[in-house]
């Protein structure tokens, strides 16, 4: 994600309602994000289709590796043998 430009990516809604197409254009063009103001404080940020896939791809990553070490600290592990014997029930399962 590219910095925020104060002059540039920080907008009043009213600019923002005025000049709606530019500014999705805008995000899609130059992968920005753009925060939109009430009131003199921030109301949304306004970002890219494929910047929020990268947010959300990383939030699920991170939450998984949280889980991973959460099993891990209570001691739910498998052995590698049943390891092995889950996966080829797994694929059992979608072969049939």
């Amino acid at each position: 994600m590219k910095k925020i430009s104060i002059s540039n990516d920080i907008i009043p809604v009213g600019q923002f309602k005025a000049s709606l197409a530019k500014y999705l254009r805008d995000i899609q063009v130059h992968n920005n994000s753009l925060i939109i103001t009430q009131n003199g404080k921030p109301a949304g940020v306004l970002i890219s289709p494929k910047e929020f896939d990268k947010l959300r791809e990383n939030k699920l990553f991170l939450e998984s590796i949280s889980r991973g070490l959460s099993d891990s600290e209570q001691g739910n592990l498998f052995t590698t043998k049943q390891l092995k014997n889950q996966l080829s029930k797994r694929r059992a399962k979608k072969v049939l």
